[in-house]
């Protein structure tokens, strides 16, 4: 099979006319240079933002020509709404099937500059994913805290805690949920535009990561991030779920913005270690979903003491309570201490996730009861909407 080449793309997408019928849209300029990976192609077009919603079907219309091309496994496009005289871009959101999930009204209100983040719905925009009941972000304000290992173990603890869950992982440049579960292969695509998650420990998952190949280096501009993340949030059968738990990727970027501006989240739940650096970048993140009136779920203190296994003593390598000081001064609820252990980290990077491989053992308890006050924090924020966690029993 021969490679695709943007020039064979660009030449298909002459045939797609522009607004109103006026020539076509590679001439009259409006194609974002044209990325393609792993047969795979991915662009944007640009549209007057007042008639964003209006245009969706050139953007149909230029993802169906370009499907057709032979050896094009598929087609992501955005349409990109320009304001004359400024830099701001928008994605466009596609109607949902089902309305927006009860007690998500928390509109967004953003105030970053307009050329970093898509223009804010309406509380009624935010339509909410068919089947899903609730949906949390993890989020940390720097990498390296441990926010993916510590959003997987919260996803497998809330099942073991007997609910319905998914996992998104939004990490476009790092995604880490195909190495972190030991999923491999790519989803299927079924009825219309829609793909089935992969799964594995009884979790329903969605990655980039089995979308391109691990070597390959993801440079895209913000509306590429925004369209990818909408499409893996709606475009993919999650069924009927309980909770869908999103991977945020680190810091206050395009996809964060996306999240909490066009996304009913249930609320945030953010990551750090007990470092004063780390705390810094935390408050950050902190500081964006508050912005947007989304809930702070509360703080997990990640890497919060070590316990040596040869002799069981305790160590602070990075100070400790750090966290929970932090929780308590801007009055967020704190969840909890996971330790640093040599266990976390092998099962991490051997794909068998602590909480699923090791169910009775110390840690396992700690995630779960994380998760239990979790979930406590989304039916406080949701009234009765939330379902009703069952009881707990350790033996």
């Amino acid at each position: 099979m021969t490679d695709v080449t943007k020039e064979q793309v660009l030449d298909k997408l002459r045939g797609v006319r522009g607004p109103d019928m006026d020539g076509n849209i590679v001439d009259m300029g409006l194609v974002s240079d044209v990325f393609i990976s792993d047969s795979k192609v991915y662009f944007s077009i640009t549209v007057p933002a007042e008639r964003a919603r209006e245009l969706d079907p050139l953007r149909a219309a230029a993802e169906r020509v370009v499907k057709d091309i032979p050896g094009v496994k598929g087609a992501m496009v955005a349409l990109t709404a320009d304001k004359k005289g400024t830099s701001s871009s928008a994605p466009v959101q596609r109607p949902a099937a089902a309305p927006s999930q009860p007690g998500h009204s928390h509109a967004g209100h953003s105030h970053a500059p307009a050329s970093a983040a898509p223009r804010t719905p309406t509380a009624a925009a935010k339509a909410g994913i068919p089947g899903v009941g609730a949906i949390i972000a993890v989020a940390s304000g720097k990498g390296g805290v441990g926010k993916s290992t510590t959003s997987v173990n919260l996803a497998l603890a809330l099942k073991a805690n007997g609910l319905r869950v998914g996992i998104l992982d939004a990490d476009i440049y790092g995604p880490s949920m195909p190495r972190l579960l030991k999923i491999s292969g790519r989803p299927q695509q079924i009825e219309g535009r829609m793909i089935r998650p992969m799964e594995n420990y009884g979790l329903k998952v969605m990655s980039m990561g089995f979308l391109v190949d691990e070597e390959v280096a993801m440079i895209w501009r913000g509306p590429m991030i925004q369209s990818a993340l909408l499409q893996m949030l709606r475009e993919v059968a999650w069924g009927d779920l309980d909770v869908l738990v999103v991977d945020m990727p680190p810091g206050t970027g395009d996809a964060q913005l996306t999240m909490a501006q066009q996304v009913p989240l249930a609320g945030a739940v953010i990551v750090s270690t007990p470092q004063d650096l780390a705390l810094i970048d935390a408050r950050k993140g902190l500081a964006m979903f508050r912005k947007v009136e989304v809930p702070v779920l509360g703080i997990v203190e990640n890497m919060s003491y070590f316990i040596a296994p040869d002799t069981g003593n305790r160590y602070d390598i990075f100070g400790h309570g750090g966290a929970r000081k932090e929780a308590e001064r801007i009055g967020v609820p704190f969840l909890g201490e996971v330790p640093l252990t040599m266990g976390i980290r092998e099962t991490s990077d051997a794909g068998t996730p602590v909480v699923a491989s090791e169910p009775d053992s110390e840690i396992t308890r700690v995630y779960r009861e994380i998760a239990r006050k979790v979930w406590e924090q989304v039916g406080a924020h949701q009234g009765d909407n939330a379902r009703t966690m069952p009881n707990i029993v350790f033996e």
